[in-house]
């Protein structure tokens, strides 16, 4: 992937994530999430651990890269098999949405 040009927002958005070494726990959540997710009986929790990751994944593409990124192959697959795991759990995670009756 190339580098973003000089002083445009995703430049200088990780240029900070990278010099506070907020990049790095990322990356050691990516790996363990990954673990999880392919270990059946921790795969909830794995989902719970990448689920933001995606979604700041695609928010980045969006709103700092302009869209530009966000058809880009490595982006859409993390986001259609991050989809079809979320929608092979529903049920374990349907619990988080619903209203308890009182």
């Amino acid at each position: 992937m190339p580098s973003p040009p000089e002083d445009s927002p995703p430049a200088i958005f990780f240029g900070v994530l990278f010099s506070t070494g907020f990049l790095s726990f990322v990356k050691v959540l990516e790996i363990l999430g990954g673990i999880l997710v392919a270990i059946p009986k921790t795969r909830n929790i794995g989902l719970l651990i990448l689920g933001p990751i995606v979604v700041n994944i695609l928010a980045f593409q969006v709103f700092i890269a302009g869209g530009a990124g966000l058809f880009d192959p490595p982006v859409i697959v993390v986001s259609l098999l991050s989809a079809v795991l979320l929608w092979s759990e529903r049920r374990a995670f349907c619990g988080l949405v619903e209203r308890s009756p009182d």
